[in-house]
């Protein structure tokens, strides 16, 4: 049996979650408004804070402050609907996520900033820099277009941030990133 994650009520998380042997977990946007759709359930009936997210095509991120829930209460229910979910769709058979998720908990303002940042980060150093944008792909977007996200809180980070305007937020995510281009 394994042995129980230390939680503190109200602590902040980076969690991040693989596809067995990496593999991918979303192949199209279906999948990614399925898992967001799902998230979005569990948050009702345990509820937290998702501060940010972003679903890579075999890996997630969330930045996730609980209530009165354990991560893993929170992350077990999300991806045993997603295998559900995903198996039944592509008649996929064994385990969808690789192993336990991981859950580092956040213990400072600034790591806090920076997991957000990271977690916004995520598209661009994987050449994805078109999907930064994309609701289904991360949460930057509710960031940078200030629009009303049932799933993400962004009040904490930006009141933080001095309530930056949006290109100073863009700014802020991009700072000292070096792009390759292929």
């Amino acid at each position: 049996m394994r042995k129980r994650r230390n939680w503190l009520q109200g602590a902040s998380y980076h969690i991040i979650s693989r596809g067995v042997r990496r593999l991918p977990i979303f192949y199209d946007d279906q999948d990614r408004h399925t898992y967001l759709a799902q998230l979005k359930k569990v948050k009702e009936g345990y509820p937290f804070i998702l501060h940010s997210y972003c679903l890579m095509p075999n890996h997630i991120h969330l930045l996730l402050e609980t209530k009165f829930h354990t991560p893993s209460d929170i992350m077990g229910l999300l991806h045993t609907r997603y295998a559900i979910y995903f198996k039944k769709r592509y008649q996929f058979t064994g385990h969808v996520f690789e192993s336990r998720f991981t859950a580092k908990m956040i213990d400072s303002l600034p790591y806090f900033l920076e997991a957000g940042r990271y977690i916004h980060r995520n598209p661009i150093e994987a050449s994805l820099p078109e999907k930064i944008e994309d609701p289904l792909w991360c949460s930057y977007y509710a960031y940078q277009n200030d629009t009303k996200n049932s799933i993400v809180t962004t009040k904490r980070i930006l009141d933080y941030l001095g309530n930056p305007t949006m290109e100073e937020y863009q700014e802020y995510i991009e700072k000292d990133l070096i792009i390759v281009q292929k």
